[in-house]
């Protein structure tokens, strides 16, 4: 990055001048809600390095307090991707100010692959929209090939079903498909003061590497399927919620040295890929 470009993101106005001048008040309905500490955006951008080859998707950028600090922590491509056209107006000035390191993109990120968004090795590094975090993530996890690492932010309780191990209350359908695909890993919690307006909740920031491509599924479906199935009435036994997907589970749990009494939560990870690879034979 050229001490011109650091000087000039540096030198923007600050985002609450970006934010008023713009009437880009946070709304609801698009899951908006907005960081404005520098130090804070610029602790979740380190979390993302190495970011000066490939390129950065950011995600629901809002007035750029994300975007700036990917740029001011030497990313050397980003692309930008946001729904919202007040937005668009908004990150002009810091696009100029990139010197042709920032891209944005008006568009809806559920509608577009990550390889279609620069060369690889691709970064996903976003405060992620509340309404949509959990279908963008799965989204990812079926194109993991694409992706060389993912640092996220989500509401505190979306991160404790990534993380979570089984027979805890947390154990569900997301913590065996994130797990599976990738390496996940909680970095820290962000209170709701530090956003604009703040939420309800806490949120917390994970990092997700996917595994080698050896070590994971490359169909994800059938995995999607079995943990539906299976969480999908999570106080059944196995024998009984998994009856939508095998006609008798009973023999094919037992094959598995799986118990048709179990549930859900007792199974790791690595059950449910084996059991997802009986539902291929069956």
């Amino acid at each position: 990055m050229t001490r011109t470009a650091a000087g000039g993101i540096a030198d923007l106005p600050p985002l609450r001048e970006t934010i008023a001048a713009h009437g880009l008040d946070a709304r609801k309905r698009l899951g908006q809600h907005f960081l404005l500490d520098l130090n804070l955006t610029r602790r979740i951008a380190r979390a993302a390095v190495p970011l000066d080859t490939g390129t950065v998707i950011e995600v629901g950028p809002g007035p750029g307090g994300l975007t700036r600090a990917l740029l001011l922590e030497g990313a050397a491509h980003v692309i930008a991707v946001e729904l919202d056209p007040r937005a668009i107006g908004a990150l002009s000035q810091l696009q100029e100010a990139s010197e042709g390191r920032l891209e944005v993109l008006e568009a809806d990120a559920l509608g577009i692959a990550p390889a279609a968004l620069g060369a690889p090795p691709r970064r996903i590094v976003a405060n992620l929209p509340y309404n949509v975090a959990t279908a963008l993530l799965i989204r990812w996890l079926h194109t993991a090939d694409e992706i060389a690492d993912m640092v996220l932010m989500f509401q505190k309780e979306v991160v404790d079903r990534l993380v979570a191990l089984p027979r805890t209350k947390d154990y569900g359908r997301l913590s065996v498909l994130a797990q599976h695909v990738c390496e996940v890993r909680r970095l820290f919690d962000v209170p709701p003061s530090a956003f604009v307006p703040p939420p309800k909740v806490t949120s917390a920031v994970a990092r997700l590497t996917p595994r080698l491509r050896s070590q994971r599924l490359t169909d994800l479906r059938p995995l999607e399927r079995v943990t539906a199935a299976a969480f999908g009435q999570r106080r059944k036994m196995l024998r009984g919620s998994l009856q939508t997907l095998f006609r008798d589970p009973v023999p094919v749990l037992e094959s598995l040295d799986l118990s048709p009494t179990a549930r859900a939560e007792e199974l790791s990870v690595s059950d449910f890929v084996r059991l997802s690879k009986a539902l291929d034979l069956h």
